[in-house]
């Protein structure tokens, strides 16, 4: 590939300095919709993680005539059915914050015990090319929903969801490492590796 300039799908500045860390070394230039002046996004109704980062790569290739990349991703509690899922972004209200969805959360758990606490992150991670060749890849990551917030790095859940192999809330740890052990991490390492073969025989 001549042209190694991609789109990420959101303007959310952690998601594109993780994404950013990631492609980086395939000498990928990743800008996002506001650096092109895009301002409009598209309605996420998608029933899954799938569904709602094809919407969103679609739409910003199509805006921008360039490779976009876009995922979706949420928590998945057991106690709650696999709630909020897909809807994790928009669990206390269309317009509610990080917070608010995770004060709703801690009070949806505050009567379960912690060994039944589990919960899981889940991403699709998509690439749709100009030409209308798609590129899917997924990641996941097993925790615990801890009882109180800590940490003040990362976003959305992070500070409540406890993963085992670093021991610590997601907000709790620092960049590089979160790329190693996150659902997000996880499911760009592989769309990387997918995309890192491609440029090589394109």
């Amino acid at each position: 590939m001549k042209d190694n300039k991609f789109l990420l799908g959101s303007n959310n500045a952690g998601k594109l300095a993780e994404l950013r860390r990631i492609l980086q070394p395939l000498g990928i230039d990743l800008c996002s919709p506001a650096d092109l002046d895009i301002s409009e996004s598209p309605v996420e109704d998608g029933e899954s993680f799938e569904d709602n980062a094809l919407i969103k790569a679609r739409y910003f290739s199509k805006l921008s005539s360039l490779p976009a990349i876009a995922d979706d991703s949420g928590l998945c509690v057991e106690a709650l059915g696999g709630a909020p899922g897909v809807r994790s972004a928009r669990f206390a209200g269309e317009q509610a914050t990080d917070s608010d969805n995770n004060m709703l959360l801690l009070e949806k758990l505050k009567n379960v015990s912690d060994e039944d606490r589990k919960a899981h992150f889940h991403c699709s991670a998509v690439c749709v090319f100009p030409n209308g060749e798609i590129v899917t890849a997924a990641g996941r990551v097993d925790g615990l929903i801890l009882r109180e917030q800590k940490g003040a790095q990362g976003f959305g859940y992070d500070p409540l969801f406890w993963e085992p192999v670093t021991g610590r809330a997601f907000a709790e740890v620092d960049g590089g490492q979160k790329d190693s052990v996150s659902h997000r991490g996880r499911a760009f390492r592989a769309l990387a590796k997918i995309l890192s073969e491609r440029m090589s025989i394109a």
